[in-house]
């Protein structure tokens, strides 16, 4: 069992480094994750980890930590709805706006905090699907998560039997992935249309750009409110004119940020900046 003064000093670095709020009454989600990271990383248990860091605070050790604890579910086409409407809804719009300006730019894409890098793949095989139908518009992917390992897994590409089962239709499986030992790859021309970058969410993330599209799905459910606004501001200042920001389904900004609003109608949660979110249908107040 987890010491209540451990818990605490882990749960202050976890909100400190990476914005999860564990609150109270989550021990057991430290001491499911964390022993495997003492073991690895030469402690006898988790408390002389935390021991260690109290005496002698280690980036790689706080990393680690960081690493095992923000590492979330995620499938192919996880709730569907979102992928949908990305499909019939955002990106012909997006599209149709990009080509009338003169097609001079890409349109962006976004998935923050992609995980193992389910979503980020469900969105480019979209995107290979509808190639004809965006009218030539070039497009530029980027998915980032704050964790090195999982981040790795991303860029490989490679699921096992379960995973594959989980959201992805057959078809997709074999258009899209190859078989190897490990289970199945995604093939290398879709791999390289996302550029997989390390991003803590909690960080300066300007230099990635402007985005026509951003996917921030099941990651606020973990923040404070303090932390949400911050990065959900921060977004909002990222987004091109009529861009669209994608919610989880149990998250949204009411109470926490102005400078995003849902789009009443849409049938998924849909949220852009207030004057953009009157355009597209009546925004929820």
């Amino acid at each position: 069992m987890i010491s209540t003064d451990d818990y605490r000093f882990l749960a202050e670095l976890l909100h400190r480094q990476s914005g999860l709020a564990l609150g109270d009454g989550k021990e057991y989600l430290l001491e499911s994750r964390l022993p495997p990271v003492a073991t690895r990383l030469g402690f006898s248990d988790l408390a002389a980890l935390v021991k260690s860091l109290r005496a002698r605070p280690s980036a790689d050790v706080e990393k680690a930590v960081c690493d095992a604890m923000t590492t979330g579910e995620t499938f192919f086409y996880r709730d569907t709805t979102p992928f949908t409407v990305l499909e019939r809804e955002l990106l012909p719009e997006v599209a149709e706006r990009v080509m009338t300006k003169g097609g001079g730019r890409p349109i962006r894409i976004w998935c923050a905090a992609c995980s193992t890098g389910q979503e980020p793949y469900s969105i480019a095989m979209i995107l290979e699907k509808m190639a004809g139908k965006l009218g030539g518009a070039k497009i530029e992917m980027v998915a980032s998560d704050y964790s090195t390992p999982t981040l790795a897994r991303a860029k490989e590409g490679i699921y096992n039997q379960f995973e594959v089962q989980r959201g992805l239709p057959v078809t997709d499986l074999v258009r899209f992935f190859q078989q190897v030992p490990a289970g199945f790859q995604v093939k290398d021309d879709l791999r390289n249309r996302i550029s997989f970058r390390e991003q803590n969410l909690l960080k300066p993330f300007g230099t990635l750009g402007m985005f026509d599209i951003v996917f921030i799905r099941n990651v606020l459910i973990y923040f404070d409110t303090v932390t949400k606004r911050d990065v959900l501001e921060r977004i909002a200042r990222q987004l091109h004119p009529g861009g669209a920001v994608l919610l989880g389904g149990t998250e949204n900004t009411l109470g926490i940020t102005t400078k995003l609003v849902r789009v009443q109608g849409a049938s998924a949660p849909v949220y852009r900046h207030p004057a953009d979110a009157a355009a597209a249908g009546k925004a929820v107040a």
